[in-house]
């Protein structure tokens, strides 16, 4: 089985870099129905880091994005985040030799469709937990560093809220013997918040929409939460 470090690589530098979009605005109907529009914290922006780069932005943009919720809108690029101040612009080779602190990660936006934006925000990390070993710490199957770490990266503190109440929850439901899926039996997923986002070249953007047969080791764990 091929390895995620064999990606090809170019010393073209990243582009394309996101940036942090407004507020979102939600829109609730009370109980007397009428309307009351309020301004939340939570932003259309979300990052997840779940091994091998590839795999997360095809599961997320594929089966999440086009299957699941077409209404998400999922559009982003694979590339890297690391810990605040960390170095700017790594190459992919940099980062597969783990010197950095950076994590290969997935960077989004998505839409609230109409479930709405913390609801969608709370699916897409629920959809995480069920395509990756969120159990084995710096390692998914063949792929081993820190750059194959789970984590979240959240953009805002509802996002935070939204993603450790979800780990919380599948671990107790691994504790009660209700998920049993995964390799260990305790959730080593981080919450961290976000910081800047690299873009990774362009080859690796959409790789696996390009090559479906390319190296993958991401595999849909457990189909519904109990």
């Amino acid at each position: 089985m091929g390895n995620c470090c064999n990606k090809p690589s170019t010393s073209t530098p990243p582009t394309n870099q996101n940036t942090d979009p407004a507020p979102h605005t939600t829109t609730n109907n009370t109980t007397n129905n009428t309307t009351a529009t309020s301004t939340t914290k939570i932003t259309n922006r979300a990052c997840f880091g779940a091994g091998c780069y590839w795999g997360t932005e095809k599961f997320f943009k594929i089966d999440f994005g086009r299957k699941r919720y077409p209404e998400s809108l999922i559009k982003g690029d694979v590339g890297f985040m690391g810990p605040p101040g960390a170095q700017p612009n790594p190459s992919y080779r940099e980062v597969c030799e783990g010197t950095t602190g950076h994590v290969e990660v997935f960077d989004m936006e998505y839409s609230g469709g109409e479930i709405g934006m913390e609801k969608m925000y709370e699916e897409l990390v629920r959809f995480f937990f069920q395509f990756h070993d969120p159990t084995t710490l710096n390692r998914q199957r063949n792929d081993k560093g820190t750059q194959y770490a789970s984590v979240i990266y959240c953009y805002d503190s509802v996002q935070k809220e939204i993603a450790t109440r979800v780990k919380n929850e599948l671990q107790a439901l691994i504790d009660d013997g209700k998920v049993s899926c995964f390799s260990e039996k305790t959730v080593t997923t981080a919450i961290k918040d976000a910081t800047e986002f690299f873009p990774a070249h362009a080859e690796h953007q959409e790789y696996l929409m390009k090559n479906p047969k390319g190296y993958c080791n991401h595999k849909i764990r457990f189909a519904d939460w109990p």
